[in-house]
């Protein structure tokens, strides 16, 4: 009896595996913060790769100046945890601090200082390794103009040149991670423009942008946040809650 060689089985093709997505650089999982006795938002992530911006939009006491103070670690976050590269920012806080810009309400304008005085402060603290402040510090006051009030004090500024000063300071050490709490108050059409293009750079050279805004801000491609989505109680928000005022919180 004759027999046949049996020939062995022919294994299947293995299938390429997915490739798994890249981890955020900068992210928040389960995020809640409480203000005194009222919980201000619950449930919240975000994941940020370079170049993404996220765009947080509500009315006064929703949320918004809570969660950038939480994303720039001057809160510690209720629940949940904020993290960079996959680690805890707990756990260097300081490393953190020098990577984020946070600018908030209250314009960081000491009123003794010239603006250029104001700005190179900045510029000395942020970024230290600044080989040439002065010229940092002219190139971002050129930005909005500013250059010609560069030896006048602090005081005599109005409420849109403190704000374009206070901006400049981001522009002169930019820093990694921009956060920014209503940037466009007081500023002119011209200046929103000027503002505009200098988050597009940022964002080109691998930075991440995260602003609250109550005007348009063309901000490509950014993910919007809708910070009511996030509370617990969506009724009965008040027209200051959120304010840093109202929680004694200033800058400078």
């Amino acid at each position: 009896m004759s027999t046949q060689p049996i020939e062995p089985p022919v294994e299947a093709a293995a299938l390429p595996s997915a490739p798994s997505p890249a981890a955020p650089l900068f992210a928040g999982q389960g995020l809640g913060c409480i203000r005194g006795d009222r919980v201000v938002f619950r449930g919240l992530n975000f994941a940020c790769q370079p170049g993404d911006a996220l765009l947080l939009l509500g009315r006064n006491g929703s949320g918004k100046s809570s969660f950038l103070r939480v994303m720039a670690a001057l809160v510690a976050p209720a629940a949940g945890q904020l993290l960079w590269q996959g680690q805890p920012v707990q756990d260097d806080r300081e490393a953190h601090g020098l990577r984020t810009r946070y600018l908030g309400h209250a314009d960081a304008i000491k009123p003794v200082l010239t603006v250029a005085e104001n700005v190179s402060f900045w510029v000395r603290l942020w970024a230290p390794e600044t080989s040439d402040v002065e010229a940092a510090v002219h190139q971002a006051l050129e930005l909005f103009d500013m250059g010609r009030l560069a030896d006048v004090p602090g005081r005599f500024l109005s409420a849109g040149q403190k704000r374009r000063v206070n901006l400049a300071r981001l522009f002169a050490a930019p820093g990694q991670v921009w956060l920014l709490d209503e940037p466009t108050t007081a500023l002119d059409k011209a200046s929103i423009a000027v503002l505009e293009a200098r988050i597009a750079a940022h964002r080109a050279r691998g930075g991440i942008v995260a602003l609250s805004t109550h005007t348009d801000v063309v901000l490509p491609g950014a993910r919007a946040f809708h910070m009511e989505d996030f509370s617990p109680h969506r009724e009965g928000l008040t027209e200051n809650d959120d304010d840093d005022s109202a929680f004694g919180w200033t800058e400078g």
